[in-house]
């Protein structure tokens, strides 16, 4: 029975978990909601692995909510892919939590109900199968970000958040607008339905469907910080605190997982007119994406701003190796998806437990006194900086290696090898000068009695050692991305499984 609605159980337990948190709880209601959210999150890691495992075995699974069939009712479409992103989702929400539980939650009110409303929204956007739906998961995790970008209060985080707040809105606005022209051209908001529709659209239809389609394309682009849409990103992770920024490293990727989504189903190889409607510009985004990043990397002067601009980086390598449109490209791409995603959000929490040590210098980049867990976080550095980096032996080489390697098998060996090199070169610089700076030259004299708890430091080091076992496991891994491509590829095979009857037929 539980295995029938295992698709809707990622969404639905941390849905609970955080109206349970909204209670009032009596007398020191904090460690019951921190109970709750851990307990939260670690069913929401179990029903991920076991979504995974069920996947691999059947392909895809269809919840079909309300029993209504496709493509007249509201359907889950829990693919190779989408299971992957919530199992992303889940491995990271629970160190970041465990973080967060150490009197991070306590800086603002509702901190781990709207944590909870976070995970909830991000894994409804992985899961659906309907655009209008789509468009509802991408507004509740956005509001719980509002909220939660703001978290702690201050004058730089409200000025940020603002600015977030507003251009969400007017894309928002945006995606509305296109999802009406793709109904009206289409008739359906289902996406495996509509990737059927849009084979058989002409003429006006289909640059009716085409304007839909590019309107998509720039409400996607700001949610994954793209060129010239990725302005708000910097300002708004350097500024909110590390518990926050390091969730909001999958949130990109929501937007990224989006393009990949609409862009290989519905607008895909297969579309006749609209076929890789956006893959030309996604490939000119994507590398304009990452010089951009690299530019800002090196004039950053704070270290939780460097690696803001690092997330800026690693979507613009997403997009622009995404946009080579082969498998293997695909699955070069889903995997540095995988390793960006961990150490993003890693070294968010290590510049943040390194500016509480540091005192009065906080996550500047400039010669401050000795922490007191100094040794720790050099070594905690140096791992985060080979993986960034993209040196051997970790998990940031071995996926630019696959991006690399896809690329040249394309005929874009060129741009894409000069910008990844170009980018990584300017990376080593700016977080060498980084390390140099805060960790190396330091000030003599005692050093900081401020010491991290020790709970915050495990928290970061299980998040460390994932790149470590991504770099283990590697062949296995770049096998599963591999298949979510060739999945992705056989676009036929989505409407078999979305709009079947009890009689075997499909529309």
């Amino acid at each position: 029975m539980l295995q029938q609605h295992l698709a809707i159980l990622p969404i639905l337990i941390p849905l609970f978990a955080a109206l349970l948190q909204l209670l009032p709880w009596g007398n020191r209601p904090q460690p019951k909601r921190r109970a709750i959210g851990l307990l939260a999150s670690i069913l929401t890691l179990i029903a991920a692995v076991a979504l995974l495992v069920e996947v691999q075995q059947q392909d895809m699974l269809v919840y079909l909510l309300g029993n209504w069939d496709a493509p007249f009712g509201i359907v889950l479409m829990v693919d190779r892919l989408s299971a992957l992103m919530m199992l992303i989702t889940a491995v990271l929400a629970l160190p970041v939590l465990i973080y967060g539980c150490y009197a991070e939650d306590n800086l603002g009110s509702h901190f781990q109900a709207l944590y909870q409303f976070q995970i909830m929204g991000i894994m409804g956007a992985f899961a659906t199968g309907d655009i209008f739906n789509l468009f509802v998961f991408f507004e509740v995790l956005l509001i719980s970000s509002y909220a939660l970008m703001m978290h702690g209060g201050g004058k730089f985080r409200v000025r940020a958040t603002l600015h977030y707040v507003l251009l969400n809105l007017l894309g928002s606005a945006l995606f509305l607008i296109s999802i009406g022209v793709l109904y009206g051209v289409t008739g359906t908001l289902n996406m495996a339905d509509m990737a059927v529709k849009i084979q058989s659209l002409t003429g006006d239809q289909a640059m009716l469907a085409k304007a839909g389609s590019l309107m998509l394309l720039i409400v996607f682009g700001l949610k994954a910080a793209i060129l010239p849409l990725h302005f708000w990103l910097p300002q708004a992770y350097s500024t909110t605190t590390g518990v926050v920024a390091a969730l909001f490293a999958i949130m990109t990727k929501v937007g990224v997982y989006s393009i990949i989504r609409v862009y290989s189903l519905i607008f895909g190889p297969d579309a006749n007119e609209l076929a890789l409607v956006a893959h030309d510009w996604l490939w000119i985004m994507g590398l304009l994406t990452l010089v951009a990043g690299a530019i800002g990397i090196l004039a950053a002067r704070d270290l939780r701003l460097m690696v803001a601009y690092l997330v800026v980086i690693s979507v613009g390598s997403l997009v622009a190796a995404f946009s080579l449109s082969s498998a293997a490209s695909t699955g070069a791409t889903l995997f540095y998806l995988i390793h960006s995603t961990f150490i993003t959000a890693a070294l968010f929490l290590l510049a943040d437990l390194m500016a509480f040590e540091r005192g009065k210098t906080a996550s500047r980049i400039v010669s401050g006194k000795k922490m007191a867990n100094h040794s720790t976080y050099a070594t905690f550095f140096l791992i985060g900086a080979i993986a960034i980096i993209g040196l051997p032996p970790l998990s940031g080489f071995v996926s630019k290696l696959m991006i690399l390697e896809s690329a040249a098998a394309n005929g874009h060996n060129f741009w894409l090898w000069g910008a990844i090199i170009g980018a990584t070169f300017v990376m080593l610089v700016a977080v060498t000068r980084a390390g140099s700076k805060m960790i190396w030259h330091t000030l003599s004299g005692k050093a900081s009695e401020q010491s991290a708890p020790l709970g915050k430091r495990i928290a970061l080091a299980s998040l460390l050692s994932l790149t470590l076992l991504i770099s283990i496991f590697a062949n296995p891994i770049r096998q599963y991305t591999d298949a979510v491509a060739d999945q992705l590829t056989d676009v036929d095979s989505y409407p078999v499984h979305v709009l079947k009857r009890a009689g075997g037929e499909h529309e």
